[in-house]
């Protein structure tokens, strides 16, 4: 069931959060820049570096051997990633010997969400409202249901017990001949289920501690309980804790979870095939340093050639490259329309005249906003890549010239096929008879004229003007029988 909130911000609240707005707008303007500068920085930077590497690298066909040819040199080599380290869980008394051993937790819990939509009345203020909506879902972490807004959901959340995400790590890992580093240990994944047995005096110590939870509703640490409670005789049939497969399910039944339910899985990392690209240094891998400072190592899974490697870290680096783009034009936007905010917030004291201006500032902001981080995009490609960056700024300007010529040509053409607006006026004259003279003069042969030739526009003209000189005439008529009728 849905909570709804209603909150009322006045005017002058209103425009004092929008002066501070202006501050944190140019904060905002000033992170997106050095964002998109450092970022180009970075991309050129980690190309040079990678590129630098593809030059230099050697491969070592037999990780096997120690050689001392392939000291303090870039290497790639593939091989099988083993080790002898036992991985222990003592909480559970869970282990195998395993690169790494992870215990992942989860938490059946309430969970809260919500959704704002605020509304501008008139003479500034404005109204939020607010809806929360409730729901069960697994999470990562247990949720803290005292700080829901509903009061009918507050302190519904307990859990039978409070554990922490684990990952146990092996220190020493053969590679071949050599060891990897924990750098390189971390980079190394592969994960299988990791099957758990637990001894009926242990479930029998985490049966009791769940009873004791649930009297009480409230979620205790497990590890904790366990140690304080008494071994009891073990029970066939345990209502709290049950194992299935690589899972540790505390609740009654993992088919229908209930609030309070935990979840525990265990995986390991079993030994498997790698392909790295490193800096050889006794008898294992470190760092290799470019020759522009930047340090270069990489661990992939499987077996993969030298060219598979640097292809993936180029596509890496780009999409990284892309992402922090996108990011800093949006921080650049959000603080240029957070630097005008006040604009809006001022007039709306009229709530649709405020919409208008914010709408219309959002368009200019977001051009501007655009503009602006492709300058300083452009800039940084001189800055770092000045071929490429000049190469791109002529390219775009004589883009932009090209534009411009195009729009002005279309707009000529335009303008020539317009149609020319229609004159009323007839275009051509109609001359009145001519009046006999006075004097006798030989008749002469009536000429037979032929009426000029007409373009139907013109023929509507002379009709419209026939007309017009018709009721002329008309009225010249009604005035003289209303001038005989009454005489002076």
């Amino acid at each position: 069931m849905a909570y709804t909130e209603v909150t009322r911000t006045g005017y002058g609240t209103r425009l004092k959060n929008s002066l501070g707005g202006v501050f944190f707008g140019i904060l905002m303007f000033i992170g997106g820049t050095i964002l998109l500068w450092w970022n180009e920085g970075r991309t050129v930077k980690t190309t040079n570096m990678l590129k630098d590497a593809e030059k230099n690298y050697v491969e070592m066909d037999n990780p096997g051997v120690k050689s001392p040819d392939f000291e303090g040199k870039l290497v790639h080599a593939i091989a099988l990633a083993t080790t002898t380290d036992s991985l222990s869980d003592e909480t559970f008394n869970v282990g195998a010997v395993a690169i790494k051993l992870e215990r992942q937790v989860e938490y059946y819990q309430w969970t809260e969400k919500s959704h704002t939509e605020k509304k501008d009345k008139i003479g500034g203020a404005q109204e939020t409202v607010t809806t929360y909506t409730y729901e069960k879902a697994w999470t990562s972490y247990p949720v803290n249901s005292g700080e829901f807004h509903d009061p009918d959901y507050q302190g519904t959340n307990f859990t039978y017990c409070e554990l922490e995400q684990k990952t146990y790590s092996a220190t020493n890992v053969d590679f071949g001949a050599y060891h990897l580093n924990s750098s390189q240990i971390g980079q190394f994944h592969n994960s299988q289920p990791l099957a758990v047995s637990l001894s009926d005096e242990l479930m029998q110590k985490f049966e009791n501690a769940c009873l004791s939870v649930s009297k009480s509703a409230r979620g205790r640490n497990l590890d904790a309980d366990t140690a304080k409670v008494s071994t009891v005789a073990p029970a066939k049939n345990y209502t709290f804790v049950h194992v299935y497969g690589n899972v540790v399910y505390i609740g009654r039944n993992r088919n229908m979870p209930e609030v309070g339910d935990v979840r525990v899985t265990f995986t390991k990392d079993t030994p498997a095939k790698a392909s790295i690209l490193a800096k050889v240094m006794g008898d294992t891998f470190t760092s290799w340093k470019a020759r522009n400072g930047k340090l270069f190592e990489t661990l992939y899974m499987g077996e993969q050639s030298a060219e598979e490697m640097f292809s993936s870290e180029h596509a890496t680096n780009k999409m990284i490259a892309w992402l922090l783009r996108i990011l800093g034009i949006i921080i650049i936007i959000a603080g240029l329309r957070s630097i005008v905010s006040i604009v809006p917030t001022l007039l709306k004291v009229l709530p649709f005249l405020g919409q208008i201006v914010e709408s219309g500032l959002g368009v200019v902001c977001g051009i501007i906003g655009l503009v602006w981080s492709l300058i300083v995009i452009a800039i940084a490609w001189i800055f770092y890549r000045p071929v490429l960056g000049i190469s791109l700024l002529v390219i775009a300007g004589l883009l932009i010239f090209w534009l411009v010529k195009r729009a002005k040509k279309k707009k000529a053409e335009r303008k020539a096929a317009a149609p020319a607006q229609p004159d009323l006026q007839p275009q051509f004259e109609i001359k009145p008879p001519q009046q006999p003279q006075q004097q006798q003069q030989a008749p002469q042969q009536p000429q037979q004229q032929q009426p000029p030739q007409m373009t139907p526009d013109q023929q509507a003209q002379f009709e419209q003007w026939k007309q017009f000189q018709e009721f002329q005439k008309m009225q010249e008529q009604m005035k003289n029988m209303q001038n005989n009728q009454n005489p002076q």
